[in-house]
């Protein structure tokens, strides 16, 4: 499969799917060019680091004269591993789904420590109750517009955030413009501050971490410190909790979500946010639901990934799409971690590493509510031109992220059945594999 969309398809196969051998293991190739000078980088350590079980090194190879590299081991393209490759102290990782056979390119950037190299532009907080706790999730999109292209990095730590009073932090995870989430371990800065040591690309990075607060009487105020100035702050609650905060301004329902925002809020503000109520109730209708959805899909469908639609994304959380799936999978899904869901006490000091651990395979499924967002194979119609069928790819692959992201909701707030929810994962299996064979 050919097209833009296709190295973001195989990754999410890799992340929600586990192995998929579908093509013949055991080498890579790859060259690795620095993003800076725009010209091959030789010399550079190599490491080539295996997924499963833990992040295992598995070889270390370095790049010749022009760039290039190979790397022989028989997990390779049956099981997703990773390259490394380390310049200046900063680690650039490059993500070898299974299925990889192509000729890599693995980035890497002069490093700068001014942080004039990023901006924030918007800041998302989802709040989700679960019983006697309230468990929160946080994301920060980071843009890296550096000319020439730089990597912004600081190994005592190049991103802080601050957590609400009476909170635990359970986990961090960052992802650069690649779009795979990688754990992060915390500074931590006292007082409830963290930061972490992350090297943010030129392009779309994101920043994303969870925590827990006690919600007694299924109510609370949370004030929610900012720290960087002139971004947006949404506000994401399901529709039975009530909301009100500084500021905040009702900003409709989409995907089946309440939404409040407020515009360039200043930095150092805490915005008080007051909720009350419980999580949603489960949806009594939700099998006939899915039958009628069934019938539509058997329909509209066509080509291998028959059974699903195509269904344009709202517009307002379309920006949101993958640091959703891909982060609050790992703020919402039990036990879909390498690291356990545990208060993060005083962490270590610098790290002189861009990423750490990234984040286990999120668990397979496809939502059908809060929102029922459809999926669909890519056209198979023989005029059909290559933008189409890439368009097409685009809009299923996006659709399936927001499909797992809202399964993961209910199935952490107890409105789906264990039974359904098994089912939801198991067809999300089905389009998945559809999609990548596609």
């Amino acid at each position: 499969m050919k097209g833009r969309y296709s190295a973001r398809l195989v990754l999410l196969g890799a992340l929600v799917l586990g192995p998929l051998a579908i093509a013949e293991a055991g080498t890579v190739h790859g060259t690795v060019m620095n993003g800076t000078t725009g010209k091959a980088a030789a010399g550079i350590d190599l490491v080539l680091i295996q997924l499963q079980g833990g992040m295992q090194e598995v070889a270390r190879s370095k790049s010749g004269a022009q760039g290039e590299f190979t790397f022989d081991h028989p997990g390779l393209g049956a099981q997703p591993m990773l390259v490394r490759a380390i310049y200046h102290g900063v680690n650039f990782n490059h993500a070898l789904p299974p299925g990889t056979s192509a000729a890599q390119v693995v980035d890497i950037y002069e490093p700068s420590k001014d942080p004039k190299t990023i901006n924030v532009p918007s800041h998302v907080v989802i709040f989700q109750p679960n019983g006697a706790n309230l468990i929160v999730g946080e994301e920060y999109q980071i843009e890296n517009k550096s000319q020439p292209p730089l990597a912004y990095f600081r190994s005592d730590g190049g991103f802080d955030f601050a957590l609400p009073q009476g909170a635990q932090l359970q986990q961090v995870a960052a992802a650069g413009p690649a779009g795979m989430p990688v754990v992060q371990l915390p500074i931590d800065k006292k007082n409830n501050r963290y930061s972490i040591a992350f090297a943010f690309r030129p392009g779309g990075n994101s920043v994303r971490y969870s925590y827990e607060l006690p919600y007694p009487g299924n109510a609370a105020t949370v004030k929610i410190p900012t720290i960087y100035p002139g971004g947006r702050l949404l506000v994401v609650a399901p529709p039975s909790v009530q909301v009100s905060g500084d500021g905040l301004a009702p900003a409709g329902q989409e995907q089946n979500m309440n939404l409040y925002s407020r515009e360039d809020v200043p930095a150092g503000t805490l915005v008080a946010v007051s909720l009350s109520g419980t999580a949603p109730a489960p949806d009594q209708n939700a099998g006939a639901d899915q039958g009628q959805q069934g019938s539509r899909d058997a329909q509209q469908g066509g080509g291998e990934a028959s059974g699903v639609s195509i269904q344009q994304v709202p517009g307002r959380l379309d920006v949101l799409k993958w640091p959703l799936i891909a982060g609050f999978i790992c703020v919402f899904a039990l036990g879909a971690i390498l690291l356990a869901r545990k208060p993060v006490v005083a962490v270590a000091g610098p790290a002189a590493a861009e990423e750490t651990v990234p984040v286990a395979k999120p668990k397979k499924s496809k939502a059908s509510a809060p929102v029922a967002s459809n999926v669909a194979a890519a056209p198979t119609n023989g005029a059909s031109s290559l933008a189409e069928v890439d368009a097409a790819i685009g809009t299923s692959l996006d659709g399936l992220k927001e499909r797992l992201f809202r399964l993961e909701l209910r199935h952490q707030a107890g409105t789906i059945s264990e039974e359904e929810y098994a089912q939801e994962r198991a067809r999300a299996e089905k389009v998945l594999r559809d999609l990548v064979r596609g």
